[in-house]
C-alpha cells in the first residue's frame, strides 16, 4: 500500500475452465450455450406470462417474476464470459472485469436469497392466516419487500466491492470459472482478516438468517397444513409449497457446496462442476420447478392462445394496477381448522 492506495501486482486472472476434457470442449460449449439460451427463454417466458395473465397478478407470482428477472442477470454475469473463453488458448479476465463480475454475481445471489425468503413469508401468510392474507400481503408491502431486498443487497455488494479493492494480488492468478470472494481471498498476498470478517457477517445476515426465517415459516406452514380438514385443500397446499421448498433446497445446498470448495482453493474437476451447477444450472431449473407442477401456470398457458390483442393489453394494465389494488389470496379454497 502506498499513499493509502492499492498496488496491484496482477492485472488479470487465468480462468481454468475444463482443461481435463480437451476432447469434448466443443460439446461442452454447445451444452452451456443451450443451457444459457434455455435459461433466458424460460425465465423471460415466465415473466411475460405473469405479466399478460391477470389471474397471476398475486403476490406469489409478483415475487416469482422478480426472481426470474434476477436469475437472468445472475446467469448473464458469468456465462457469456465463460462461453467466449472456450476456444481461446488462454482463458483470462482482467482485474476490473473480475471485480465487476463478482459485484453483479454477488448482488444477484443475495437478491435471490432475499426473494426466496419473501416467497416463504407469502406462503406462511396465505396458509397460516388465509382470512387476513389480503391485508397482510398488500401490494404496498410486496413492493416494499422487493425494494428493501434491492437496497440491502446493493449495500452489501458495495461493501464487498470496497473490500476487494483493498486486497493486493501478487502471486498466483489462477481461479476456476468466475470471480468469487473465497477464491480471491486465497490468492491475496495481504492480510484478509477484515474481508473475511465482513464476508462472514454478510453470510450470516443474508444466508443463515434468511435460511432460518424460511425454515421457521415452513414449520408453521406444516403445522397449519396438518390441521386442514379437506384432503383436497391439504394436497393443494403441499403441492404449492413443494416447488418453493425444492428451489430453496437446491439453492442453499449448491451454494454451500460451492463455498466450501472455493474456500479450500481447490481446482479439481468436482470443484469446477460444482461452480457450474450453482451459477448455470440453478437459474435454468428455477422456472421449471415453479411451472411444471403448477396448475395455475398450466391453466394460464391454456388460456394464452385464446387471448386477443386487446385482452392482453388490458391484462398488462391490470398488472400495473397491482400496486394499488387488493391482492387476492391464492389459497382461498384452503380451509384451516374447518373455517
Amino acid at each position: 500500500m502506498t499513499g493509502g492506495r492499492n498496488i496491484i501486482g496482477i492485472t488479470h486472472f487465468i480462468l481454468l475452465g475444463f482443461p481435463d476434457f480437451p476432447k469434448i470442449i466443443t460439446g461442452l460449449f454447445v451444452v452451456f450455450l443451450f443451457i444459457y439460451v434455455m435459461t433466458l427463454t424460460w425465465n423471460l417466458s415466465l415473466i411475460v406470462l405473469i405479466r399478460m395473465d391477470s389471474h397471476l397478478h398475486t403476490p406469489m407470482y409478483f415475487f416469482l417474476s422478480t426472481l426470474s428477472s434476477t436469475d437472468i442477470c445472475y446467469v448473464t454475469s458469468t456465462v457469456p464470459k465463460m462461453l467466449s473463453n472456450f476456444f481461446q488458448d488462454q482463458q483470462t479476465i482482467i482485474f476490473v472485469g473480475c471485480v465487476v463480475q463478482y459485484f453483479v454475481f454477488s448482488t444477484m445471489g443475495l437478491s435471490e436469497s432475499c426473494f426466496m425468503t419473501a416467497m416463504a413469508y407469502d406462503r406462511y401468510a396465505a396458509i397460516c392466516n388465509p382470512l387476513l392474507y389480503s391485508s397482510i400481503m398488500s401490494p404496498t408491502l410486496c413492493v416494499r419487500m422487493v425494494l428493501g431486498s434491492y437496497l440491502a443487497r446493493l449495500s452489501a455488494s458495495i461493501s464487498q466491492l470496497w473490500a476487494i479493492l483493498q486486497l493486493q494480488f501478487c502471486g498466483s492468478n489462477v481461479i476456476n470459472h468466475f470471480c468469487d470472494m473465497p477464491q480471491l481471498l486465497v490468492l491475496s498476498c495481504t492480510d484478509t482478516f477484515f474481508v473475511q470478517l465482513m464476508t462472514a457477517i454478510l453470510t450470516l445476515i443474508f444466508g443463515i438468517i434468511n435460511a432460518m426465517v424460511i425454515m421457521i415459516s415452513y414449520v408453521y406452514i406444516v403445522i397449519s397444513i396438518m390441521k386442514i380438514t379437506s384432503a383436497k385443500g391439504m394436497s393443494k397446499a403441499f403441492n404449492t409449497c413443494a416447488s418453493h421448498l425444492t428451489a430453496v433446497t437446491l439453492f442453499y445446498m449448491s451454494g454451500m457446496l460451492l463455498y466450501l470448495s472455493s474456500s479450500s482453493g481447490g481446482s479439481s474437476s468436482f470443484d469446477r462442476f460444482a461452480s457450474v451447477f450453482y451459477t448455470v444450472v440453478i437459474p435454468m431449473l428455477n422456472p421449471l420447478i415453479y411451472s411444471l407442477r403448477n396448475k395455475e401456470i398450466k391453466d394460464s398457458l391454456k388460456r394464452l392462445p385464446k387471448k386477443r390483442g386487446i385482452a392482453a393489453v388490458k391484462d398488462s394494465e391490470a398488472f400495473d394496477r397491482f400496486v394499488s389494488s387488493e391482492s387476492p389470496c391464492p389459497y382461498n379454497n384452503i380451509h384451516v381448522n374447518g373455517v
